[in-house]
């Protein structure tokens, strides 16, 4: 059953992320189906994919036995109830982030697909990219020493989004590259936030994670910005990371400097800098044939439902701290 060969799988949602999924999955040759609500996507992906079915009913993806697995790429509000049906179904199931919108639906996500024996992996996407993991080796092996603190920011104007505010939207992505590199979770977030758009909706969020110890993570995320950044800067004892995902080459550059103490005076240390080019490649292809590996060997994903939990646990603290007028709350 879980040989090298095609893994069939089915995909919910070919929307503005789904088109990517569905490009990726056919070019892999997975891609047995695809269900949405819109005849327009629908009639797209009859003309792109040959051979692909297509419908607007989640059920007759988790009916057919051909299918080992489904893809969501539905909104956020439609993962834990998607999700929840797919594994009762015995089906694999790839989420993309946040795994549910609230933390008990997510435990109860990682409890069933344990109970049944099921994959469960959420599209971190950004844990795959080689950049990242190469950051992540760097400081696992202390290249950068110890790690003061990450800041990230990721802003542009739009994509804005009625469903869900800037923080659920965009900052998953941070998060979850934070607590990759500091290997555990924050003691307490801090995020304040406001709407300028929409009623209720934040377009602008700042947040804070304190880690045990010193360590510190600050996160900017908007959609009501005149220019697009997605930049992640780490600093460390020894050295310091910059990994910059708007640039097309060197998008990782690792600094050899900082502040040394001399007869009492800070002195600033300032020697080599390396750029680190990697092949061309797309972070989501080897996302999803991490999954389609997973499927296939039952082994855990790098970001299983455990992953996905953790992420979730953090921005939940962060809604609860908007809510509360930037107050701390501990995780």
């Amino acid at each position: 059953m879980f040989g090298s060969g095609k893994v069939m799988i089915g995909l919910a949602g070919c929307g503005y992320w789904g088109r990517n999924l569905a490009r990726n999955l056919y070019q892999m040759g997975h891609l047995a189906a695809v269900v949405d609500p819109s005849a327009k996507a629908l009639k797209e992906v009859k003309k792109s994919y040959k051979g692909v079915r297509t419908g607007s009913d989640f059920d007759s993806l988790l009916e057919d036995g051909k299918i080992k697995a489904v893809a969501l790429a539905v909104p956020a509000a439609q993962h834990y109830a998607l999700a929840k049906k797919a594994l009762k179904a015995g089906k694999d199931v790839f989420v993309e982030k946040p795994l549910a919108l609230k933390v008990p639906e997510a435990e109860e996500l990682v409890l069933l697909a344990r109970r049944t024996k099921r994959i469960l992996m959420v599209g971190h996407i950004l844990e795959y990219h080689p950049a990242i993991l190469k950051l992540k080796e760097f400081v696992d092996q202390g290249e950068l020493g110890e790690l003061h603190y990450v800041y990230s920011n990721r802003v542009n104007l739009g994509k804005v989004r009625q469903e869900e505010n800037i923080l659920w939207s965009f900052a998953p992505h941070d998060i979850s590259v934070i607590l990759l590199l500091m290997g555990q979770l924050p003691e307490w977030a801090s995020t304040s936030g406001q709407h300028y758009l929409q009623h209720e909706i934040a377009d602008v969020t700042m947040t804070c994670l304190a880690f045990p110890g010193r360590p510190r993570a600050h996160i900017f995320v908007s959609w009501l910005h005149p220019f697009k950044e997605q930049k992640l800067v780490v600093i460390g004892s020894r050295k310091m990371a910059v990994f910059d995902d708007v640039i097309k080459d060197g998008k990782l550059k690792i600094f050899d400097k900082g502040i040394e103490w001399k007869d009492g005076q800070p002195v600033i240390r300032q020697t080599a800098e390396s750029t680190l080019f990697f092949p061309e490649m797309e972070p989501l292809r080897e996302e999803l044939a991490h999954f389609v590996d997973c499927v296939r060997t039952r082994k855990a994903p790098r970001t299983d439902g455990a992953n996905g939990l953790r992420v979730l646990r953090v921005l939940d603290a962060c809604q609860r701290s908007i809510d509360s007028g930037g107050q701390p709350v501990r995780i």
